[in-house]
C-alpha cells in the first residue's frame, strides 16, 4: 500500500508525503526500542557447553542419569597456584588460608561466593610439590543466575582472579581455569561484539560507500538503513531469547550483526543503483522510485528468500547452537529486506520533487539519457560497453571468447578444490579456541604439568549394576585410560573416595569415573573417549559414556552428520527458488554447480592458508557447515542479481546480447555489494576466537571469489556459450 502511494502520482504530493512520514515514524519507534535491545543481547546469551550439546546424544542421556548420583549439579572453577620450584610450607599455607576465605568474596548486591558454593574449597598440593590446586565447586543452577547485567559465574570467576592475585606476594603464579574459567573467558572474548565489532563493521562499510557514491549524504542514508534493520532484528531476537524460544550465544550474535549490516547494505546498493538509473529516464523522483522498486524487488526478494531458506535448513541440525543460528540469522535477513524496501525509499524521497539532492554532487538528470534504451544491435552494445568502463570491457571479453573464459575459470576452481581433503575439521582442543593469551588456557597448561589432568573432569560410564565388573575391565583395556573407579556410597554423598565402600546404585545403575591420561579439554581425550565407547559398548551394549570429553565428541560427530543432511537440503531449496525466479531449469542448475565449485575452491584455499600460513591447529567440526550455508546462500546472491538482469535484457535483445548488457550494467553495483559483504564478514576476525577467525576468512574470501570470478567470468561465459538453451525448457520466447 505504501509503495503504491509512492509510485502513483495521482495520489498527489500530500499523500506521498504522508506515506513517507508514516514509514519514518514507524522505523523511528522500532529503532528506539531495538537500539536498547542491541545493548541487552549479551544478557540473554548462553555460552556454556550445554547450549551446544546435541539433543538426544549419548552424552546428554548419560548426564541426565548421572545427575541422580550427585546431590547437586556443579560447575567447577579450578584455581591452580604454581611456585618457582618446590612450594614452601608458607606458600602452601597461604593457598590454604586463601581457600578458606573464598566463600566471603563479594559478588555484589549483598551476595557472596558462599551463596553459590556446592562444597567448601580445599587446597591440594601436587605430587611434585611445586603447585597446589583449589577446586571451587559452584552450584550449577546458582551460577547461571543473573546479578544485574552479569551472570553469577562470570562475577565469581572475576572475584576469584582478583582475590587470588594477592598470592603473588608469596611468589606464586595463580590461574583460574576449568569449565567456569573457560566460560568467563569466552564471555570476555565476546564482549567486543556489542561495540568493537559493530563499530569496525560500520566503519569499513562507510569507507566503501564513500568510495562508491562519492557523496557526503548517500553513505549515511544507506548506513542508517542498515542500523535500523539491525535494531529491528535485535528487538525480535532479544524477546525470543529472553522468553526461551531460541538460544542465543556469542557467535550467533556476532554473525547476526555482520549479516544484517552486510545484507542491508547489499540490498540498498542494488535499489539505489536502479533508482539512479531510472532517474535518467523519469523526471519525477517518486515515479523513478516506483519503477526502481518494481524492477529490484524481485531479485532482492529472491536473494533474501534464498538466504532465509538456506539458513532455516539449520533447523535440521541436532546441535542446539546450529538450530538457533538459523532463525536468528533469518530474522536478521528479513529485517534487512523490509528496511531496504520501506525505510530506504522513504529516506531517498525526502525533499519531494527535489529528492535528487541525495546524490549530490553527482546528481543524475534526465538530460543525460542517451541511446542506450530502445536501440539494438552491435553498435549500440559497443557504445554501452564503452560507457560502462572496465565492466564493459569484461563483457566484451566474454562476448569474444566465452568458452575459453569459462573453461579456464572452471579449471582454476577445480584445481583449488583439490585441496579440500587437507582441510582439518576433526575438532580442536579447548585451549586452541582462543587466539590470544587467556587465563583459563594458561591454567590448563599448569595443571597438565603438575596434576593428573584426566582426574579433573573424568569421563563417566553408566551401566546396569550387574555389569560393573565388565565395564571396569573394558574401560581399563583402552589405551589412554588411566583408571576406572566406581562411585561408591561414600563418594556419591560428597565424602572422600573409599574403594572399600559398596558402589552407589541409583535406579539399578552404577556410575564409573574413567580418568584419561589427557585433560578432558584436549582432542586427545576426545579420541580416547571414542575408543572407550567402542570397548564399553562391545562389553555392555546398554552402557552410556558421558562427561566433558564425550560431549565434545558428540558435538563433533553431530556436526559431521549435519553436514551430510543440511548441505543437500540447502541445495534443493536454493535450486527451487532459482527455478521459480528465472523460469528455467538449466540456468539454475548451472548456477548451483558454479557456486559449489566456488565453495570447494574456497575450502581448498582455506586449507592451504590455515595449515601453512596461519599454522592453525585445525578447525571446529562445524566450520565447513557454517561456511557452506553462508557462502552458497550469500554467494548465489550475486548470480541472482546478474541473471535476473540478464533475463530482463535477454527478453528484449536476445541471450548473448543480454549477457553482455547485464554484466556491463550490473558489474559495478554487484562488485560494490561483494566488497561490502566480504569486508563486513572479515571484521569477525576482531573477535579473538579461532572459529570466528576461520569463518571470517572463508566467507570473505569466498564472497570475493563469487564476485570477481564466478559471477564475472564463469556464469556469464557459460550462459553466453550455451545461448538461449540455457533457459530450457521455457526458452521459446528468448532468442540467442
Amino acid at each position: 500500500m505504501i509503495l503504491s502511494m509512492l509510485s502513483n502520482s495521482r495520489r498527489g504530493g500530500l499523500l506521498r508525503g504522508l506515506a513517507i512520514l508514516v514509514v519514518l515514524v514507524i522505523w523511528l519507534g522500532l529503532g528506539g526500542a531495538g537500539g536498547m535491545s542491541i545493548g541487552r543481547l549479551s544478557e540473554v546469551q548462553q555460552n556454556d557447553a550445554t547450549s551446544f550439546l546435541p539433543t538426544g546424544a549419548e552424552s546428554t542421556r548419560a548426564a541426565e542419569l548421572a545427575s541422580g548420583f550427585r546431590q547437586t549439579e556443579t560447575l567447577p572453577a579450578l584455581v591452580v597456584a604454581e611456585a618457582d620450584g618446590a612450594m614452601t610450607p608458607d606458600q602452601l599455607g597461604a593457598v590454604q588460608a586463601w581457600a578458606g576465605q573464598v566463600g566471603d568474596l563479594s559478588l555484589g548486591e549483598g551476595r557472596t561466593l558462599g551463596d553459590v558454593l556446592a562444597a567448601p574449597p580445599v587446597a591440594i598440593p601436587s605430587q611434585d610439590g611445586e603447585a597446589a590446586l583449589v577446586t571451587v565447586l559452584f552450584d550449577a543452577a546458582a551460577a547461571n543466575e543473573q546479578i544485574g547485567e552479569e551472570r553469577v559465574v562470570n562475577l565469581a570467576v572475576a572475584a576469584l582472579r582478583d582475590s587470588a592475585s594477592s598470592l603473588s606476594d608469596q611468589g606464586l603464579t595463580v590461574h583460574v581455569t576449568g569449565p567456569a574459567g573457560a566460560i568467563a573467558d569466552l564471555v570476555e572474548a565476546f564482549g567486543g561484539i556489542d561495540s568493537l565489532l559493530l563499530l569496525v563493521a560500520l566503519g569499513v562499510v562507510f569507507v566503501i560507500l564513500v568510495l562508491v557514491y562519492r557523496s557526503p549524504s548517500l553513505p549515511f542514508t544507506v548506513l542508517f538503513t542498515s542500523l535500523f534493520a539491525l535494531a529491528g532484528a535485535a528487538l525480535v531476537v532479544y524477546q525470543l531469547a529472553a522468553n526461551g524460544v531460541l538460544v542465543l550465544n556469542g557467535q550467533s550474535q556476532g554473525i547476526l550483526f555482520i549479516l544484517v549490516v552486510g545484507a542491508a547494505t547489499d540490498y540498498s546498493l542494488l535499489l539505489v543503483a536502479r533508482y539512479r538509473e531510472e532517474l535518467r529516464w523519469v523526471a519525477e523522483p517518486h515515479r523513478a522510485m516506483g519503477r526502481a522498486i518494481r524492477a529490484a524487488i524481485e531479485p532482492i526478494a529472491a536473494s533474501a528468500g534464498t538466504v532465509i531458506a538456506g539458513l532455516l535448513c539449520l533447523l535440521l541440525s541436532d546441535l542446539a547452537s546450529n538450530r538457533s543460528l538459523g532463525p536468528v540469522a533469518a530474522i536478521g535477513i528479513a529485517s534487512a529486506f523490509v528496511a531496504t524496501m520501506t525505510l530506504l525509499p522513504a529516506l531517498l524521497l525526502v525533499g519531494g520533487r527535489r529528492a535528487r539532492w541525495i546524490f549530490w554532487p553527482r546528481m543524475p538528470h534526465v538530460a543525460e539519457a542517451d541511446a542506450e534504451r530502445g536501440a539494438e544491435g552491435n553498435e549500440e552494445l559497443a557504445h554501452l560497453e564503452a560507457r560502462t568502463g572496465v565492466w564493459g570491457r569484461v563483457a566484451g571479453l566474454i562476448g569474444r571468447h566465452p568458452r575459453r573464459v569459462w573453461l579456464a575459470t572452471a579449471a582454476f576452481l577445480l584445481i583449488a578444490s583439490a585441496f579440500v581433503p587437507t582441510f582439518q575439521a576433526q575438532g580442536t582442543s579447548e585451549s586452541d579456541i582462543f587466539l590470544t593469551k587467556v587465563d583459563s588456557v594458561e591454567g590448563e597448561k599448569v595443571l597438565a604439568r603438575h596434576f593428573d589432568a584426566g582426574n579433573v573432569q573424568p569421563a563417566t560410564v553408566i551401566a546396569p549394576e550387574g555389569e560393573l565388573d565388565a565395564v571396569v575391565a573394558a574401560a581399563e583395556s583402552v589405551p589412554g585410560v588411566q583408571s576406572a573407579t566406581p562411585v561408591t556410597t561414600a563418594s556419591g554423598q560428597g565424602g572422600p573416595p573409599d574403594p572399600s565402600a559398596p558402589p552407589l546404585v541409583v535406579d539399578g545403575n552404577v556410575l564409573v569415573e574413567v580418568a584419561t591420561t589427557s585433560a578432558a579439554e584436549t582432542q586427545d581425550a576426545v579420541n580416547t573417549v571414542a575408543e572407550l565407547r567402542t570397548a564399553v559398548h562391545a562389553a555392555v551394549p546398554d552402557a552410556l559414556v558421558g562427561g566433558s570429553a564425550a560431549q565434545r565428541l558428540d558435538t563433533q560427530q553431530t556436526s559431521a552428520r549435519d553436514l551430510r543432511v543440511i548441505v543437500p537440503a540447502v541445495l534443493v531449496v536454493i535450486l527451487l527458488v532459482l527455478i521459480g525466479l528465472l523460469r528455467a531449469v538449466l540456468a539454475p542448475v548451472l548456477i548451483v554447480v558454479a557456486n559449489l565449485l566456488s565453495f570447494g575452491a574456497t575450502l581448498g584455499i582455506g586449507a592451504l592458508v590455515f595449515n601453512h600460513v596461519f599454522g592453525f591447529p585445525g578447525s571446529d567440526a562445524s566450520v565447513p557447515l557454517y561456511a557452506f550455508v553462508f557462502l552458497v546462500a550469500l554467494g548465489i546472491d550475486y548470480s541472482i542479481f546478474l541473471m535476473t538482469r540478464v533475463r530482463e535484457e535477454s527478453l528484449r535483445h536476445g541471450t548473448r546480447h543480454g549477457v553482455r548488457r547485464g554484466l556491463a550494467v550490473t558489474g559495478g553495483v554487484i562488485t560494490s555489494a561483494g566488497l561490502v559483504l566480504a569486508s563486513t564478514f572479515g571484521t569477525l576476525a576482531v573477535i579473538p576466537l579461532l572459529f570466528l577467525a576461520q569463518i571470517a576468512f572463508l566467507v570473505a574470501f569466498g564472497v570475493l571469489l563469487d564476485t570477481f570470478v564466478v559471477r564475472t567470468l564463469l556464469v556469464p561465459g557459460l550462459v553466453h556459450d550455451i545461448g538461449r538453451r540455457v533457459w530450457w525448457p521455457w526458452q521459446r520466447r528468448i532468442a540467442d
